[in-house]
């Protein structure tokens, strides 16, 4: 008993999918067997392939050494001759040459100086000092020695007793009448009037009244 069997139709969408596929797979087909190439050449021509260089980017490229600057030597100065004076210790024969070899100048002297000593004025003659009444009484007797300045005026500046009567009251009075009443001429230097010393000795001795 023989079975029949039908078969559903097909629907439109996957015989399209068949023919599209069927295409692809003849295609493929083609191409292996060489046909499509010398198709493609005899419609386009021969394809020529080129091979292409990477291009490298120049900003990564490492930046080249900087250029290498020789510096001239300095010019060759000679040093300068220094000449060192050591010590040397000298004898006393060598130091005695060098002296009279290098006489030493010394300067001249200076010229002397014309001095004029203090002397008595003749126009005011000296008035001795009055005798002390006690002295007299006592009689006290000697002789003063002063030692006086005068001034270039001729006036007694300073007065001192140089060597003693050996009775103070004589010395004394003597020192008072020299700076009260004494005037001299003075002495001079170079013609011109200096103070100077004058020592001058006063004689005290009682004097007998004769009856």
């Amino acid at each position: 008993m023989a079975l029949a069997i039908s078969t559903p139709t097909l629907p439109r969408r996957a015989l399209v999918f068949a023919a599209i596929v069927a295409l692809h797979v003849g295609f493929v087909l083609v191409l292996n067997s060489g046909l499509a190439i010398k198709a493609v050449e005899q419609a386009f021509g021969p394809i020529k392939t080129e091979m292409i260089e990477e291009v490298v980017d120049d900003e990564e490229a490492p930046p080249p050494p900087p250029p290498k600057i020789e510096v001239a030597p300095p010019p060759f100065v000679p040093p300068p001759d220094i000449a060192i004076d050591l010590p040397v210790e000298t004898t006393t024969t060598t130091a005695i040459t060098a002296t009279t070899k290098k006489p030493v100048v010394k300067p001249p002297p200076p010229a002397p100086v014309a001095r004029v000593a203090p002397r008595q004025n003749p126009r005011r003659p000296i008035i001795y000092p009055d005798y002390p009444p006690q002295s007299k009484r006592l009689g006290e007797e000697g002789t003063t020695t002063l030692r006086m300045l005068i001034l270039p005026d001729g006036r007694v500046g300073k007065c001192e007793v140089l060597v003693s009567s050996g009775f103070p009251r004589l010395d004394e009075a003597a020192v008072k009448q020299a700076l009260r009443s004494w005037r001299f001429l003075p002495g001079t230097e170079n013609g011109k009037p200096a103070a100077m010393d004058l020592d001058l000795r006063v004689k005290w001795q009682i004097k007998v009244e004769k009856g």
